[in-house]
Parts: structure tokens; sequence; C-alpha cells
């Protein structure tokens, strides 16, 4: 029987999927083929989905959780596209059936499905011996969608070009966030479609540069000007998200409010993770319907 259980243990692995918050969004154009150029400085929370992974001969995936209702057909789920993105590079690949455990809501500009498939590549990568920075699970992740790549190894990171180009990790202080969604799914095209950029367009944008302060109060000052340029556009479509904004600005203790990615998500940050959790209470007794998760980010 124990040797039965440490066989069992030996072919299982499990992995966290955070999710990812965009502290700032800066979309600089639109290139020739369509796609949004950005400059995000992206850092990931301390809650999230979960992933396992028990070796077998086939590929499969069951996914269960509080929303795993959202999360569409399971043929189309990125676990497995990105399980099999890195099949076609590796020939002979040791797969198994995967287990996700859906936490976060879909359509919520928190990167949960590209969190999702980055943990499966994290763990196809462990059940093969195969090194973190292997050229061909990078492969698989850019192959997979365009945030995935960021989620392989999550850390705060400046992410630009279509997500593709990534800074070295960046030092960020410890601080106290809540993740609120109101509930409304927000399709990525039509708030990127609003910003009305025509293809080979670029925005006038001075840069950004480099240097994020890693101090708290300078990097909350410096947050603060800075933008996220899909909030904009994601309001005139979903007025909703400017009602969670207000609410969560008004929190005691927070210190900025702003939406993450291109919605309908939105964050607060707080000085510690228990201003955060109290902030929290306070908002699920004021809209109990909202979905919010008080974590930390940095540190």
């Amino acid at each position: 029987m124990a040797a039965a259980a440490a066989t069992a243990a030996s072919n299982s692995w499990a992995a966290p999927a955070p999710a990812k918050v965009n502290l700032t969004l800066r979309i600089l154009g639109r290139r020739a083929d369509g796609y949004h150029e950005l400059e995000s400085l992206v850092a990931f929370a301390g809650c999230g989905d979960l992933l396992t992974l028990c070796a077998g001969p086939s590929l499969e995936l069951a996914v269960s959780g509080p929303t795993a209702g959202q999360s569409g057909a399971v043929a189309d789920n990125l676990v497995l596209r990105a399980a099999n993105a890195l099949a076609a590079q590796i020939g002979g690949l040791t797969l198994g059936r995967f287990a996700l455990t859906k936490q976060l809501p879909a359509g919520a500009g928190l990167g949960g499905g590209s969190a999702d498939a980055a943990a499966a590549l994290r763990l196809l990568a462990q059940a093969n011996a195969l090194a973190p920075d292997d050229p061909r699970v990078l492969a698989a992740a850019r192959a997979t969608g365009a945030d995935v790549p960021v989620c392989l190894d999550p850390k705060p990171r400046m992410m630009r070009g279509i997500g593709d180009i990534l800074s070295a990790p960046v030092a960020l202080p410890k601080l106290g966030i809540i993740i609120v969604h109101p509930g409304v799914t927000m399709p990525t095209p039509p708030v990127f479609a609003a910003l009305g950029l025509r293809p080979g367009e670029q925005r006038p944008l001075p840069p950004v540069g480099t240097a994020v302060p890693g101090e708290r109060d300078a990097l909350l000052r410096w947050l603060a000007a800075q933008r996220n340029d899909l909030e904009a556009p994601a309001i005139g479509i979903a007025p909703e998200i400017a009602e969670v904004l207000r609410t969560i600005g008004a929190l005691a203790g927070c210190r900025l409010a702003r939406m993450s990615g291109s919605g309908s998500a939105c964050f607060g940050l707080f000085d510690t993770v228990r201003a955060a959790t109290a902030a929290m209470r306070a908002l699920a007794n004021a809209q109990p319907d909202w979905w919010a998760r008080a974590s930390s980010i940095g540190g």
C-alpha cells in the first residue's frame, strides 16, 4: 500500500496558476498584421487556479471548481492546446491526465487561461525532466497564446511587443491587493477595437522608462502616474466597470484602483495584506454578488 502511494506520488505533480495583474498597460500602436503593441508592468497575485498532472499514456483534462462552468468546452481549453504544442516539439513526450481547479473568473482580464496553460507546460517540463528555460517549452508557450510566456515564470516583469518581449524579473515591495470582478464578461477584441487604431498606426506616447521604484510609497506614486489605456474603452462597453473602480477606490486604505488587462476585473492596492483583507470584507458586505479576493503581490 505504501509503495503504491509512493509510486503514485512520484508520477503526480501540482502547480499553481496565479492571477496575472496588469498594474500598468499602455497601447503603443497597432502593427501592420493587426496585433497591438503594448507595454505593461505585470505582477502575479497569490490567488488563482490549481493544476495537477498524473502521468499516463494519453492526454486528458478534467475541470472542476467554483468557476469551472465559465471555462468553455474542455476540448478548447488552453491546457490541452499547450500540451499539444509541446508534444509537437518533442517526440515521445510523457503526457497524462490534468485536473484543473478553476477559481478565477473567465473573461476578466486576469490571464486565467494563459496561467493554466503555463502551469501545464511547467508540469510537463517536470514530468519529462526538461529545464524550465528549455527553448521548446518557450516555443510551445508562444504558440499557445500571447500571455502564456509571461506566465511561465510568474514573477513581476515589464512586458512589451505583443507580450513576447519580457524583461528580467522586477523587484516589487510586498503590497496587499484586492481583485474584484463584477460578473461582466469582457471579450478582448471589442475593447482593442474601441481604441480605433488602424493597422500600422502608432500612438505618440513618451517612453515610460525602465526604472520601476522598489520602495513602496515611491512605487505607488509611480503607478498612479501610469494608466491602463484600455480602461476607458472598456468602460464605454461596460459602464459597470466605472462603478467597480469607484467602489474600490472608496475602501479604507486603498492607495490605487485600476482595471486589469482588458477588463472587467479591477484591483485595489493597499499597504498591507491585512488592510486588503479588511477592505475585502467590507466590499463583500456591500456587494455580495461580486467576485472578490484579497491577496498580495511583490515581496
